[in-house]
């Protein structure tokens, strides 16, 4: 491998200033050389090189996604696009604009250097713009894990002067570049604190200072009992109930009967049960994510006990539009999404699997069978007109896109169901595959968008699966969807 420095460049003229900061960097790096540092010899030259390559912040990214708490799995995501970011902008603009050489090693004790001296140039530090990239990402999203992180970033940042590799102005430019790469990312891609939704319409919610008054049932089957200690440290006087998940819908029944206010603590599928006890008896919902995917809640901002915690204590709440469906004598409620067709197909041949060869095996399964069959699951009447589709997709409130998927509601009382239809035809991974990639078009050849307070269809097929909010039955005939408008207060920590 050959240097970045080009010797046969000659050097520029000379310019008084330049000079002088020139000469009061070498001095801080001289000084900085003679210094001794306590307990730095055996940590930072190890730290410096374990950040080689960017091998440190990976590591540090998997060890903060494995708390699996959705707002460190962010932060974690974010510090890694960050640092992608900076290393990107520093090596193919940084290094190459400004062609500075290393520093001498004289000044600096044999015991400090790296077994493997760098050859790029030294202006600005890479691994000062990594570190501080890194940090500042993670922090933009969860201040808690930046204030860990940031140590460990700071230090790998003084180990490139302290092994003698750069001199303090490289260090502090890589930072300043790392950090603006993280602002960067965070101007493409908001924090949820920023996308979060509206604190309104405001709700009138009982205070309960200590939780007295609120009924808190729990599915055991979530792995909520981290969550519940949390919630109880934060609301001792509240009455908690962990149940079996075949329970949980007769002991939110039992709570109701008793509670000034409901709360739950489960997935999707157990939140739903608990909003239509809610809905049924009047009461406010506090909802305390103990799921896999938990979307109600996290598009809530609500991500753990200390926040709804706070809410309850101080009678912070919000009216959000809940969805309603009919069919015969099946009515249901959901929070977040109603869909027919493919999805509910895959759902029920992953449940039919799961427990034989594992979730992430029968996941697997069931998208190959499902995608390989010709037989269009799903035909409906829309204005007279029979259609074959291989999905009708029904979210309540507006979902913005995240890639290929739906991804987050910024606004749960807008009084609108997002719908999207994905048309029938040959191929269907390829024509759901294009459907995802139209993204916010209106229409294409392959699916279509519309936003509408009310959705009848009829001939469906007796045996259809419909799925909501992670539930699957089956429905035949005609359906009704519509909205509820701000038909249900839930407790949420405002700004």
């Amino acid at each position: 491998m050959s240097p970045d420095v080009d010797l046969t460049v000659p050097k520029p003229g000379r310019h008084a200033l330049r000079d002088r900061l020139l000469a009061l960097d070498s001095r801080l790096f001289e000084i900085a050389a003679e210094r001794n540092w306590p307990f730095a010899e055996p940590v930072l030259p190890r730290l410096s090189r374990s950040a080689n390559h960017g091998v440190l912040w990976f590591a540090t990214a998997a060890a903060v996604a494995a708390t699996r708490t959705p707002r460190a799995r962010r932060a974690a995501a974010r510090g890694l696009a960050s640092l992608a970011l900076a290393s990107l902008t520093i090596n193919t603009l940084g290094k190459r604009s400004v062609r500075r050489p290393r520093p001498l090693l004289d000044p600096v004790p044999v015991v400090r250097h790296l077994k493997r001296q760098p050859i790029t140039t030294s202006f600005p530090s890479g691994h000062a713009a990594s570190a501080a990239a890194f940090a500042t990402g993670v922090a933009l999203e969860s201040p808690s894990w930046g204030a860990v992180v940031a140590p460990v970033a700071f230090s790998v940042a003084m180990s490139r002067v302290y092994t003698g590799v750069h001199f303090p102005s490289d260090v502090l430019a890589g930072a300043a570049l790392g950090a603006g790469a993280a602002f960067a990312v965070r101007a493409l891609v908001p924090t949820r604190a920023q996308t979060g939704p509206p604190p309104r319409p405001r709700a009138e919610a009982p205070a309960l200072p200590g939780g007295e008054g609120l009924v808190v049932v729990a599915n055991r089957a979530s792995g909520s009992a981290e969550r519940m200690r949390v919630l109880h440290r934060e609301l001792p006087e509240a009455e908690l109930v962990e149940c079996e998940p075949g329970e949980v819908k007769a002991e939110l029944a039992k709570a109701a009967a008793r509670a000034r206010a409901l709360g739950v603590c489960g997935g999707d599928g157990t939140v739903n049960a608990a909003a239509d006890v809610a809905l049924r008896h009047g009461l406010p919902l506090a909802v305390l994510p103990g799921g896999t995917l938990n979307h109600f809640a996290h598009d809530l901002s609500v991500e753990d006990g200390r926040g709804i915690g706070r809410a309850v204590r101080e009678g912070e709440a919000v009216r959000v539009d809940v969805g309603r469906f009919t069919s015969g004598d099946l009515e249901g409620v959901f929070l977040n999404t109603l869909s027919l067709g493919v999805y509910p197909e895959l759902v029920r041949e992953r449940e039919r699997w799961s427990h034989r060869i594992g979730a992430w095996p029968a996941e697997v399964l069931a998208v190959l069978r499902v995608l390989r069959t010709d037989r269009h699951p799903l035909r409906v009447e829309l204005r007279g007109e029979t259609h074959p589709l291989w999905l009708l997709f029904v979210g309540n409130c507006l979902y913005h896109r995240l890639a290929l998927t739906p991804g987050r509601r910024t606004d749960l009382a807008d009084g609108q169901l997002d719908v999207r239809v994905v048309h029938g035809g040959r191929h269907p991974a390829l024509r759901l595959l294009s459907a995802a990639l139209a993204g916010p078009l209106t229409r294409s050849p392959a699916h279509a968008e519309a936003r509408v307070s009310r959705l009848r269809l009829k001939g469906i097929a007796a045996g259809t699966p419909l799925a909501y909010d992670g539930e699957v039955t089956d429905v035949a005939g005609e359906m009704t969807v519509e909205k509820l408008p701000e038909a249900l207060t839930v407790y949420r920590p405002l700004p």
